[in-house]
């Protein structure tokens, strides 16, 4: 009967000693299973962030246009015999050009745009204004030719003076930009002689008001002024 008994005290101890064993391997295992705290979250990679667009470039002063110049339009120092001083203007109607007088037998020449036929002029004026990105009024007569176009435009790339102008006397005409440089060699404004962007900022740098601006009629080359 003891030996019944003691059977029977010692099955309990091991069955109580085995809960207590599966207790702890079930916590061990729930241990295992559950994500783990993150100490240093500043490590973690973070999350993509919105990049913004990239700043778009200025327009260039001849906005969206690449025009290869002919050699012979493009600004250079050419040997230039006249009398006039230096830092006298002289347009050579007939051949697309205008001379910055150095002096010495020396000229700086710009290929320009000159008036179409019916437009041109010629004669001797002084640069009366200067104007950086000048506004555009076109004069009553121009509108009375051509009522689309609009009555004032604000200085800017795309307006039709471009990026400097020189006023020439009392007239309506002016020595400007262009916001279209593939003119340049033609006989196509309405007697406004027209540089590049580029060439006419060169040029408005050099000249100051009160400059004398000869003006060549188309039957008469410029290489005889002077003489």
């Amino acid at each position: 009967m003891r030996n019944v008994i003691a059977m029977k005290r010692n099955f309990r101890s091991a069955a109580a000693l085995g809960a207590v064993m599966l207790g702890a391997i079930a916590a061990a295992g729930q241990a295992v299973a559950a994500p783990q705290p993150q100490l240093f979250p500043f490590f973690l990679v973070p999350p993509m962030q919105y990049a913004p667009p990239p700043v778009q470039a200025a327009p260039s002063e001849d906005e969206g246009t690449i025009v290869e110049m002919p050699a012979r339009l493009r600004r250079q120092v050419v040997s230039y015999a006249t009398r006039e001083a230096a830092g006298t203007v002289i347009i050579d109607t007939p051949n697309t050009y205008l001379y910055y007088v150095l002096g010495g037998g020396q000229a700086i020449r710009y290929g320009i745009g000159v008036g179409r036929d019916g437009f041109t002029w010629s004669g001797v004026q002084t640069v009366s204004k200067k104007a950086e990105w000048p506004d555009w009024t076109p004069p009553a007569e121009m509108i009375a030719r051509q009522p689309y176009l609009p009555r004032h435009m604000a200085g800017g790339p795309g307006n039709p003076l471009g990026a400097r102008a020189m006023y020439l006397g009392g007239t309506v005409y002016r020595i400007h930009g262009t916001n279209a440089p593939e003119t340049i060699g033609t006989h196509v404004s309405s007697g406004c002689i027209r540089l590049t962007n580029a060439d006419v900022s060169d040029l408005y740098a050099r000249v100051n008001v009160g400059t004398r601006v000869i003006v060549l009629p188309m039957e008469r080359r410029a290489e005889l002024s002077g003489r």
